[in-house]
């Protein structure tokens, strides 16, 4: 295959001389009060807002895969981009606001919320190729200060938080799992005040804002919000930018079309949420004000992924009683907030069959799409033969009966794989994931190994009915099972450094999460267990929604 022309490639953009543009300005109702003083804004999408200016930006991190993929250059110290991404200046054709929308929070309904610490600077055309149709990205600032929907905070953001969401953004993406991206991390200069766990220790800790990049923030939110107060035109308006903008394809004419958008929505959280379970991604505050229209991971607030396995697990202490947004809970969690959004959109359907067939489609695909994702992780084509779902239940009861990290041993079973080269056949090489995934290993007794020893066997035995060579299945098992993941304790070790003037460890990271499914040499403390010192400090073993 020969080299790319490089005169073909466009040269990456400078942000502050690259035109913007703000369409959803001209499509939807603008509050015509442009003061952000936290208030009640009714009837409108969005309000026009500025970021606040910081006292001293400075550049932390970069993203240069999606920098290139938006064709802007990485900001130099001092420039005007950088100024740009602190929320110092603006670039040609911004026209900055807040969006406003409502939500269910934790199963209650909460009422106007809306971005009460996120300015969206505007929308960015980006040529993904010669002669290819520009896709449009809206550029995000979080962190850039106070907007009419900010309540009684300060519309500001932690290097703590901030650097969390930059990590996890792109390290999502790597992983192949839909997703919101970020683009930079800059520290403010100056001290922000927060109390972590609401327990009256408040402290004052580094400010950051992130630049978050999608094609559209919108969330079922911004639909609820309207509908819950009667604001017809102003939801109508809405689904006609929605459809004209976001999703092109739908025929905006056709009665149904606002049926048809809700039946893709919920094909497209399917697929998210199955890739959530796939990972062990457990985001922690599954409000309907973090669920995105374009099926996109959103708002990386308390999430953590699963280290021992437990379904019952959150990393959230908000939801630490209830444990509402659990790992295991997330797909009913899921069709739970499509049901609002059906809810919603009422006003705009002929009756609601199609709305319940829809939310069925969501229930339907989702359990094909985690079947099928389940049974690549064990190398096979289809859990359908008889007896795979109480067999695969079986593994989980296993994973559960003692702490066993779920990613390790998912990405060590490959080289038990009969006829890899890898694993002798023995019965410590076919213990060996096990072993290798469990906390303390006097937890695996003699009954314990007896009932993982019949069930690896049979696995190995149901490997023999694929037509794949044993590479072909180890091939299969690795690209699904990441060997790195951003682990809460690899982040807080980051922020540790990070807030000492130490970028180093963030940087290492970040290189390492930009391959998840490739062996780094010299890479190995990257794909280790959690560490003792991390299984109760805070920021690893527990979180809360605080910036």
């Amino acid at each position: 295959m020969s080299a790319p022309d490089p005169t073909l490639v466009p040269a990456l953009r400078d942000l502050a001389a690259t035109p913007f543009e703000a369409q959803v300005i001209a499509a939807l109702p603008v509050d015509p009060d442009d003061d952000p003083v936290p208030r009640a804004v009714p009837g409108v999408s969005l309000s026009r807002v500025r970021p606040t200016p910081v006292v001293s930006p400075k550049l932390l991190a970069w993203s240069d895969a999606l920098g290139e993929e938006l064709g802007l250059a990485r900001p130099t110290a001092g420039s005007a981009a950088l100024a740009i991404l602190a929320g110092n200046a603006l670039a040609p054709g911004m026209q900055p606001y807040a969006a406003r929308y409502g939500g269910h929070q934790f199963g209650h309904w909460a009422g106007q919320l809306g971005d009460g610490r996120a300015i969206t600077l505007g929308e960015l055309s980006c040529p993904r190729s010669e002669g290819a149709d520009a896709t449009a990205y809206e550029l995000q600032l979080k962190g850039a200060g106070m907007t009419p929907y900010s309540r009684h905070a300060d519309g500001r953001a932690v290097l703590r938080s901030s650097l969390r969401e930059f990590v996890c953004s792109e390290a999502m993406h790597a992983l192949g799992v839909p997703t919101t991206r970020a683009l930079s991390l800059v520290g403010t200069g100056e001290a922000v005040l927060r109390d972590m766990f609401y327990d009256g220790n408040a402290r004052t800790e580094p400010g950051a804002v992130v630049c978050r990049v999608a094609p559209t923030f919108l969330r079922f939110g911004n639909y609820e919000i309207h509908a819950a107060f009667g604001e017809q035109e102003s939801l109508q308006r809405l689904m006609a930018h929605t459809l004209r903008r976001h999703y092109p394809h739908i025929d905006a004419s056709d009665p149904a079309a606002p049926l048809h958008w809700f039946s893709e929505v919920c094909e497209r959280t399917a697929v998210m949420v199955a890739h959530w379970m796939r990972v062990g991604f457990v985001h922690g505050v599954m409000n309907t004000d973090n669920m995105s229209i374009l099926g996109l991971t959103l708002d990386y607030g308390p999430y953590g992924f699963l280290e021992g396995y437990d379904p019952q697990w959150t990393p959230n202490t908000t939801d630490a009683a209830g444990r509402r947004y659990a790992y295991g809970q997330q797909p009913q969690v899921a069709l739970w907030n499509l049901s609002r959004l059906a809810g919603a959109l009422r006003s705009l359907v002929d009756g609601d069959d199609g709305l319940h067939a829809a939310l069925e489609r969501y229930r339907e695909l989702f359990g094909r799409t985690h079947r099928t994702m389940s049974a690549a992780k064990l190398g096979l084509g289809s859990l359908a033969e008889p007896g795979d779902a109480e067999w695969h239940n079986e593994l989980f009861g296993l994973l559960a009966a003692t702490e066993t990290d779920m990613p390790i041993f998912f990405r060590q079973l490959s080289a038990s794989v009969p006829g890899a080269g890898i694993a002798s056949g023995d019965d410590a090489a076919l213990l060996a994931p096990v072993r290798a995934a469990l906390y303390d290993p006097d937890t695996l007794d003699a009954a314990l190994a007896a009932r993982w020893r019949q069930w690896l066997l049979r696995w190995q035995q149901r490997l023999t009915h694929e037509a794949l060579s044993a590479e072909q299945i180890v091939a299969r098992m690795d690209a699904v099972n990441p060997l790195y993941l951003p682990r809460n304790y690899l982040a807080q070790e980051a922020i540790d450094a990070a807030e000492q003037g130490d970028l180093a460890p963030l940087l290492s990271l970040m290189r390492v999460l930009q391959r998840p499914y490739v062996a780094q040499a010299g890479c190995d403390a990257y794909a280790a267990r959690r560490p003792e010192w991390a299984r109760q400090r805070p920021g690893c073993s527990a979180l809360s929604c605080s910036s």
